[in-house]
């Protein structure tokens, strides 16, 4: 089997899977979720599929188990056992062939434009100064704790919160590739100037008006004129912590807030704060409080019981 000699017009993640011999078993597509989509596969032994050229750029991260494949790629051929923990990265535009028995996979499909948005920010505008790599085998630690983050999104129930996960998720693996996975070297990168006080006050003012709903970092990004890229940048550098992790603080605040004041039930508390649902709420709150909700509302004695509301006692 060998991949044709001609090159193949590039095409979408749609045909790419119709054919693939194996369907995926999970995959994120139909989620709300911005930057990169995540597809599962089961492994497979005699494995033997010929693919056209991708329009995106592909990552396989092996989760678990190794099976031994041979790929062909840009007039080469590689046979290695792919195990445990390692990753084949496809760069958009490459014909591929594979053969062998495919371990378990997750596949990481990564748009251009995420790539493109991310070089901007590191001084490579212009389009001949960044191309992704080929790699038939890597160990990249990075690789794999994003793949875990966004499978353990995947397994989860569709909530909100996801959509703001992914991207970020999305942002850090386009900018450590164009650094990692360059194929050429890498451009010196200029942080510019931290946020000043001005403008991280506007930022909260925004957050803090807009608990409620889920809160994306393209908007805090525009807040002050700069891309997500150099937004989360600029915001960690300011602040010492991730713009995500602000926001989650500030919807926990804003729940002490309303357990404290009033009666509300933890339901409404949850809905008002921005979470999803009060099973989420109880979990995140647990972890920045160190309490439960209701066992924060006993402590502050400011939340009766139902019984007490019948009997008319305060």
């Amino acid at each position: 089997m060998t991949a044709a000699d001609a090159p193949s017009p590039p095409v979408s993640i749609q045909t790419v899977l119709g054919t693939l011999p194996d369907a995926p078993i999970a995959t994120t597509r139909g989620r709300d979720w911005r930057g990169v989509t995540l597809d599962m596969h089961a492994g497979s032994r005699g494995y033997a599929v010929v693919t056209p050229a991708h329009d995106h750029h592909l990552i396989c991260y092996c989760p678990a188990g190794r099976g031994r494949l041979a790929q062909q790629r840009g007039g080469l051929t590689h046979r290695s056992v792919i195990a445990s923990g390692m990753s084949i990265i496809m760069p958009a535009g490459m014909d591929s062939v594979w053969e062998g028995d495919a371990p378990a996979s997750a596949r990481i499909r990564m748009p251009p434009p995420l790539i493109v948005e991310a070089a901007e920010q590191i001084g490579r505008r212009a389009a001949g100064r960044f191309e992704i790599r080929n790699r038939f085998e890597a160990r990249d630690p990075m690789i794999a704790r994003i793949a875990h983050v966004l499978m353990s999104e995947l397994e989860r129930a569709p909530h909100p919160a996801q959509a703001l996960i992914a991207e970020s998720m999305s942002c850090a693996l386009a900018a450590h590739m164009l650094r990692n996975h360059n194929g050429h070297d890498a451009a010196p990168c200029h942080e510019g100037a931290p946020l000043g006080t001005i403008e991280l006050a506007r930022i909260t003012a925004y957050v803090e008006e807009n608990l409620d709903r889920p809160i994306g970092l393209a908007e805090l990004a525009a807040i002050v004129n700069v891309s997500r890229f150099h937004f989360s940048r600029l915001f960690k550098q300011s602040t010492g912590g991730t713009a995500i992790r602000f926001v989650e603080q500030c919807r926990i605040r804003r729940a002490q807030l309303l357990i404290a004041d009033s009666d509300m039930p933890l339901s409404e508390v949850a809905l008002m704060a921005g979470f999803a649902d009060q099973s989420h709420f109880t979990r995140r709150f647990h972890r920045h409080v160190g309490r439960t909700p209701s066992a924060y509302a006993r402590d502050r004695g400011r939340r009766r019981t139902a019984r007490s509301v019948r009997d008319g006692r305060p």
